[in-house]
């Protein structure tokens, strides 16, 4: 009887070594400083990394600690990703490919373009261009109306492409949004933060998608660079690129509280809820690392 439940206890205990192993896996790119700026995971918990040293994308199978290479863009000298979106419910794999970038000034510009693909396959779906000569296409997120929404960094601008269209419209275009970088929907609103101000804001979009005013949420801590944002569970998870840490951000009116979720990270730019895990993608350590959400 005794060795029974000691069997059990070593059997119970293995159980959670290996959910704590799972919770604190890390995903690396096969080429080394791939350099991933987003991350996204699929349905099934495949992870999809967008390469800042490249116009490549990496994919990691569940369970998998190596992503390889996936989807490789063949873009021009110097051409590389920023955000990446998987939509399981049209199958698609979403991509901001940034064609060329001008650093000559703080508010940078660049030329970028949207690449879609088959979240299985890799292949080709669509090219979309955006709608101003210089953009910087940055990061999507599907809206209640299963629109697609993008932040237009440089032109301080939210678009939308609605399904079934190739046209890009634009839902909001106004002076506090310079820098729009992270972008995602809780509970049916919709949230931008300005990587160059880090400033977090609601957009009111009427019944029609009709944008009102933004409205700058307030914040108790100085966000430092918020990039890559995400909703789960009711609440905001934020990457401070120059922060080192990821937020987890309670919304109320029009302010937050904030729980410090992951520090000691080297330029965190991105993180992507799945099930019960918040995948972070740090670009400085050039890895994606797992944390379990509440």
């Amino acid at each position: 009887y005794r060795n029974n439940i000691l069997k059990t206890l070593a059997a119970a205990s293995a159980l959670l070594a290996a959910a704590g192993a799972a919770r604190a896996a890390e995903v690396t790119p096969s080429v080394p400083k791939a350099n991933p700026e987003s991350i996204a995971a699929g349905p099934d918990g495949t992870l999809y990394l967008g390469s800042q040293a490249g116009a490549v994308i990496y994919r990691a199978r569940p369970g998998e600690t190596t992503a390889t290479p996936f989807i490789d863009m063949k873009g021009p000298p110097g051409a590389f990703l920023l955000g990446v979106m998987a939509d399981g419910a049209t199958n698609t794999l979403w991509v901001c490919e940034i064609m060329s970038m001008d650093r000559s000034s703080p508010l940078l510009k660049a030329v970028s373009r949207i690449r879609t693909f088959d979240l299985a396959s890799g292949a080709p779906k669509q090219t979309i261009a955006l709608p101003t000569p210089t953009n910087i296409c940055n990061d999507f997120a599907v809206g209640p109306d299963k629109a697609v929404y993008l932040a237009d960094t440089s032109n301080a601008q939210v678009l939308r492409l609605r399904p079934g269209s190739s046209t890009l419209e634009t839902v909001i275009q106004n002076p506090s949004l310079y820098g729009v970088d992270g972008i995602t929907f809780l509970d049916g609103q919709l949230y931008v933060n300005t990587v160059w101000s880090n400033a977090l804001f609601r957009i009111p979009l009427d019944a029609s998608g009709k944008a009102g005013a933004p409205v700058q949420i307030q914040v108790p801590v100085v966000l430092k660079s918020p990039d890559g944002m995400r909703a789960a569970n009711g609440k905001l998870y934020v990457a401070e690129n120059s922060g080192g840490q990821v937020d987890e951000l309670t919304i109320s009116g029009d302010r937050a509280s904030v729980r410090v979720v992951k520090t000691g990270l080297v330029a965190p730019t991105a993180v992507e809820p799945h099930g019960d895990t918040l995948w972070i993608g740090d670009r400085g350590a050039s890895k994606a690392i797992s944390v379990p959400l509440r």
